[in-house]
């Protein structure tokens, strides 16, 4: 038995599978102050022997929430003289050019706790000021006095020459053993300062914070009966031992979202876009040739949420997703302007949706999909949460539909399709970026919110299909379990591929996949792959692309390879210059385990489980809408819209003019 455990901003989601599939399933309010109690509670009630798990894998919101909302350690900077104002400096770029005023995220240490350090290593390697360790000393023993928890030591070109950073780690654990210091040489060891420095600090920032919460859910695990320790997911898909991610902490960011990547690719066709609609936010992914994409270029905290350049950037590998604040606790309100808007925040699960009747007192998305009729109140969780239809029906009135002067069906459904709008657009946006056009792609829903809003996504898109797959509610923890233990190396040595020495790259290649063979190893892992990638460019840009390093004669196979990717992305080549490499990068990833993601076996009897009054615009308004068990539904079953099908996490509205067959593997497939 393994399971997956994902915590969101207002559920917890747990999938627990065997050999033959899927066996059980849950969701349980997220418990924000203690988010490991949540777990524990969740898998003593999923299962009733927890001896016969092998293997739990957990991913988690806790590296984001804690960046958002500025609850990490007291932090310091040590840089190189004259770079102490990198962190605020940014890279003098506005990213809303005629915005009076612009908002940017207020650097995570303050300015009288960022140092400058006497030293000097230049771009080559050479040491042009050599390290005045007795500062380093003094400043280690006066932050310590002053309560200071964490400190990052970026030095410029420490990625070429680590040595001054590695000599100040030496003199900060002799003269202040108390003070957690990352070094932006082990963190992030690549080009670009910025990026290197808001890295570096962020991982030291949330280390304390991410190692108390991975010891307690330890405890807790064991507690339960559980006795091998958790693996942790990825922002990147992989799979980290727990300490890995306590010691880099900042590579755990977007760990949930990808677990529902990763199975929607499990599950999917080659191609297809991932739509991902929680209690909290919603994630769009794009699955290319079997495997979501990837980037190492993220921000956290953006003020405009699909402005690159409004946030904190974060240079780690992390699923290629775009990440927008509408979720079913979205909160929805009237703008100065007296205009409806929804999002970014949250009622999430304290207090929670007015109709969760926790002390709720805003109008959010679920409350309108309730009054919408789309969801069953007594029917939310499989019935362990009934839903108050009444309160959301008054909240949504007095908030909503009196202000705007229009009814509150009116206002509930305002509310539904300005949600799928913001989000076709975000979708939009995101695959145009990456040369797709997401018009061709099937989109795969899931989340609790994801089947409500799927057909109404894919309608603004133009999509041909919309896909709920097995377990759709907790589908991101059911793709925890398809992910094997990986880790990403990356070394910058930028050179002009003709100039290269080989034989250095080659060395480069060596090292990252001897320090990823002794990393798996740890966690018993023999069976070990690497997977080597260049960043390059043509000489003059500002930005690279990710090609994958090929045995063969270079340099030809590598600048063909270049080539073949770049038209790939931007449907042309570049102009006559010489091509450059910038980062060498290695993914070590041991063997893929072996899941099959199905739902148990069909139970017997009429699926069909009644009718109930739902409102779809296009045909008048309420109208008798047939209700479905989807635990009922057989493979090859037609269903015809309006209907509402329903399992014990999710809901999926099929709408007027759509239909849906369910297909073999047990997913809902309807076209739209």
């Amino acid at each position: 038995m393994r399971v997956g455990v994902d915590i969101g901003g207002t559920f917890t989601d747990l999938c627990a599978v065997d050999e033959t599939g899927i066996v059980a399933v849950g969701k349980v309010l997220t418990t924000h102050d203690e988010p490991a109690r949540a777990v524990e509670e969740g898998l003593a009630a999923l299962l009733p022997d927890l001896s016969a798990v092998e293997q739990v894998v957990h991913g988690t919101t806790l590296v984001t929430n804690a960046l958002i909302e500025r609850t990490g350690s007291r932090t310091a900077l040590l840089a190189t003289a004259g770079f102490r104002d990198v962190l605020e400096m940014r890279r003098e770029h506005r990213y809303e050019l005629y915005d009076l005023h612009l908002e940017l995220p207020a650097p995570l240490v303050p300015r009288h706790l960022r140092f400058d350090v006497p030293e000097r290593i230049l771009a080559d390697g050479s040491v042009h000021t050599g390290l005045d360790e007795s500062v380093v000393a003094r400043l280690g023993r006066e932050l310590a006095e002053r309560g200071i928890e964490a400190v990052a030591v970026c030095f410029l070109h420490a990625f070429t020459n680590p040595a001054h950073e590695r000599r100040a780690g030496e003199i900060l654990a002799e003269v202040a053993p108390g003070l957690r210091v990352a070094l932006s040489s082990d963190v992030v060891p690549e080009i670009r300062e910025f990026e290197r420095t808001s890295t570096t600090v962020a991982n030291v920032y949330v280390q304390h914070l991410t190692e108390r919460y991975l010891r307690d859910l330890e405890r807790r695990l064991h507690r339960l009966g559980i006795r091998r320790a958790p693996h942790i997911m990825l922002s990147n898909g992989g799979l980290a031992t727990v300490d890995t991610a306590a010691r880099y902490p900042i590579r755990i960011l977007e760990s949930g979202p990808a677990g529902g990547a990763l199975a929607a690719a499990e599950l999917g066709p080659p191609d297809l876009l991932a739509f991902d609609m929680g209690g909290t936010t919603a994630k769009l992914c794009l699955i290319a040739g079997g495997a979501p994409l990837v980037t190492h270029e993220f921000e956290v905290d953006r003020k405009y949420r699909l402005r690159p350049g409004s946030g904190l950037p974060v240079r780690v590998p992390v699923t290629d997703m775009i990440e927008i604040g509408v979720g079913g606790g979205s909160i929805a309100r009237i703008d100065a302007l007296g205009l409806l808007t929804v999002g970014p925040d949250s009622a999430g699960s304290e207090p929670g949706p007015v109709c969760y009747g926790r002390g709720g007192t805003e109008p959010t998305v679920t409350d309108a999909d309730l009054v919408l009729g789309y969801l069953d109140p007594g029917y939310f969780l499989g019935g362990e949460m009934r839903l108050d239809a009444e309160a959301a029906r008054a909240v949504l009135r007095e908030k909503i539909a009196d202000p705007l002067g229009v009814s509150v069906e009116e206002a509930a459904w305002g509310i539904h399709t300005s949600v799928n709008e913001d989000m076709a657009n975000a979708a939009r946006v995101h695959a145009v970026e990456r040369g797709q056009d997401p018009a061709k792609l099937p989109m795969y829903t899931f989340g609790g919110a994801g089947p409500v809003h799927g057909a109404g996504v894919a309608r603004a898109l133009g999509a041909p299909s919309v896909v709920a797959p097995p377990a759709a509610g907790v589908l991101s923890a059911a793709g925890f379990l398809t992910a094997p233990l990986a880790f990403d190396f990356v070394r910058s040595a930028r050179a002009a591929v003709h100039g290269l020495a080989w034989a250095q790259v080659d060395a480069l290649f060596a090292e990252m996949e001897a320090e990823g063979a002794a990393l798996l190893a740890k966690s018993g892992v023999d069976d070990v792959t690497h997977h080597r990638v260049a960043e390059m460019r043509y000489a003059g840009q500002g930005y690279e692309i990710r090609v994958p390093v090929h045995d063969g004669p270079w340099p030809g196979t590598l600048i063909d390879e270049f080539t073949r990717t770049y038209r790939a992305l931007y449907r042309r080549t570049g102009p006559e210059v010489g091509v450059e490499v910038l980062n060498w990068r290695v993914v070590s990833s041991g063997p893929k385990p072996a899941v099959v993601l199905r739902l148990p076996g069909q139970l017997t009897g009429n699926a069909r489980k009644g009718t109930r009054r739902a409102c779809f615009p296009s045909t008048g308004g309420f109208v008798d809408t047939a209700v479905f068990d989807r635990y009922r539904l057989e493979p090859g079953a037609r269903v015809d819209g309006p209907a509402i099908v329903e399992e014990r996490e999710s809901t999926l509205v099929v709408p007027p003019g759509a239909h849906c067959v369910v297909r073999e593997d047990g997913a809902l497939e309807v076209t739209v």
